[in-house]
Formats: C-alpha cells, structure tokens, sequence
C-alpha cells in the first residue's frame, strides 16, 4: 500500500511541474529564438531524461544490476515511440502534418544511436574496449555532440523560412525572459525529485510479481522513468507546440543513449553492454523500426486518420505490442 501512495503522490508532483514546463519552455523558445524544435530536443529532452540517467548511475554504481540500467534505457526509447502514436491519438489532425520536418533530423541520429547499441549488444563479450570503457562510449558521445550541433544549425536555418510562424506565436511578451527561466529551473527540480523515487517505487511493485530484470528494467522502470517525457509531451501538445512535443520525444532517445555511454563510464567491471542480457536487443531493435516508422509519417504526411490513428501510429503501436510480447516471452 505505501508503495503505491508513494507512486500517486510522485506522479500527482511530475503532472503538476510537467505542465508547468512545457509552458516555461514554450516561453524560453519563443524569447530566445531557437525555435521549438531545438528546445525540445535539447532543453526539454535533457531534463525529462534526467530520471534515467539517475537510474542509471545508481544501478551500476551502488546496486550492481546492469541489466536494470539498460533495460531502463532501451525500454524508455520504446515508450518514447509509444507517446508518439498517443499524442497522435489526442491531436484532432494526424500529428505528423503539423510536426516540423526538421525532426526527420533527429529522429535519424535516433536511429543511428540506436543501431550503434544494438551492434554492440550482440558482439557481447567481443566488444573492444579502452580500459573498462566500451569503444562504443566514445563514438556514442561524439555521434550525440554532431547531432545536437547540427539539430542546432539546422533550426537556426528554418527560423528565417518560418519568421510568420513565430510572429503569429509571440504571445508571452508580457513575461520576463528571467521568470521563464527560473519557473522552468524550479518545475525541473520537482519533475527530477519526483521521478527519481519513481524507479525504486516501480522495482518495489514489480519484485512481487516475480519477473526477470530484463523485463522489469525495461516495463515496470522504463514506464516510469519516461513519466515525464508523458506529462511535458502532452501538455505541450494540449497548447498546440506540437513540435517542442515531437522534439521532446526524439530528443530523450538520442538523450537515452548518450546515458548508456555515461552508465558504461562508472560501470566499471569492463563495457556494459558486455555484461548485460542479449535479449535487450529486442527493445533497441523495436525502438530502430518504431522510430522509422516516425518517420515515414513524417515525410508521407498523412492527411486521414483510421481508428483514431494515422497509420504510422497504428504500425507503431503495433510494434510495441510485439516488442512486450517478445520481452514476456523471453523473461
């Protein structure tokens, strides 16, 4: 029962300070220029991503149980992926036409960190490695470094293209850059306490139903570590900032990632992906064709929509039910 209150009471908190972010970040975009779409994949991304990266540490640093940091990662790209199709759901119109093409960017280096990941997980033990460290941490690092650089670049690029936009969207000129910023630092503390016990509360609850860590690490963990990722992605969507929702969610994959290269730094019993259940591969390989499919809508621009769904959503979902069945199945 208290795990339980305890699970309410942190959600009741990342509901609250999440809707309070996307509006703070929806100001700080519209202040300083850098338009949504950058916003989103890096501002926002990093901040709902950061109960992920605390899982993380903690589970290779004091726990010793690498198999729930990573399922918490590769299971976080998954739901990441899943939003998208309920934000597809909850938008009146298939959501990809009204997103930015620009995310195709992203959601590329998405896939690309992903494929690094997946190759790495099925060499194992073969993995090369510099002292304890995974040759993949470096190349996952600086592969995060270029994508952010050129997500930036390119967002700088299509402010020009898109001066109307923006000027029909100015509507916080009545508030200060500085209250954006410091009720944005203080919604992100609260989301970032909240979401911290989450992951412990969720391991609490799983551990009686007797599943592997494979499993938990990558529902029960990842579900609630990506709380955040739900609350700020919705909520930026119910005020039709649909592209600081999108960047947000192609953003904390890319984010997810750079976090295993972090977690393989302090794991410091050799690579991590050496030490973990090959059957993370699944999850990652969902995440590559899910995030694909994303795209595929994205370009095709869907202008219907079938069973409240465009058809890149309902592929999407679809492929996550596979991705749980899979995982249950090999538990």
């Amino acid at each position: 029962m208290i795990l339980w209150i305890g699970f309410i009471v942190c959600t009741a908190a990342i509901v609250y300070a999440g809707t309070k972010l996307s509006r703070y970040g929806d100001i700080i975009a519209e202040k300083t220029g850098l338009g949504r779409t950058w916003i989103g994949v890096v501002l926002m991304a990093s901040v709902t991503s950061l109960p992920e990266l605390m899982t993380g540490i903690s589970a290779v640093t004091f726990v010793g149980v690498p198999n729930i940091a990573a399922g918490d990662i590769f299971g976080s790209c998954v739901f990441n992926m899943l939003i998208l199709a309920v934000l597809d759901a909850i938008y009146p119109t298939p959501i990809s036409t009204k997103a930015h093409q620009g995310h195709v960017l992203s959601a590329g280096f998405g896939i690309i960190l992903l494929g690094i990941a997946a190759a790495n997980l099925f060499a194992g033990v073969r993995i090369l490695s510099l002292g304890w460290i995974g040759e993949y941490t470096l190349l996952i690092i600086v592969i995060y470094l270029i994508a952010m650089r050129m997500v930036y670049f390119y967002e700088k690029k299509q402010i020009a293209t898109f001066i109307q936009e923006r000027t029909e969207t100015l509507k916080y000129g009545d508030i200060p850059t500085r209250t954006a910023v410091l009720q944005y630092a203080l919604n992100a503390v609260i989301v970032i306490i909240a979401a911290v016990f989450l992951p412990k509360i969720g391991e609490g609850i799983a551990e009686t139903t007797g599943l592997g860590q494979t499993f938990v690490g990558n529902i029960f963990i990842a579900l609630s570590t990506s709380l955040p990722e739900v609350v700020v992605s919705i909520s930026a969507v119910k005020m039709d900032a649909v592209d600081l929702a999108i960047g947000n969610l192609f953003g904390s994959n890319i984010f997810n990632i750079f976090i295993l290269a972090i977690d393989d730094i302090f794991f410091t019993q050799g690579p991590i992906l050496s030490f973990v259940n090959i059957n993370h591969i699944v999850p990652a390989i969902s995440a590559i064709i899910m995030t694909s499919v994303a795209i595929v809508g994205l370009t095709y621009r869907t202008e219907k929509k079938r069973l409240f769904l465009a058809l890149d959503s309902i592929g999407i979902v679809l492929v996550y039910i596979i991705n749980l069945m899979s995982l249950y199945s090999l538990k």
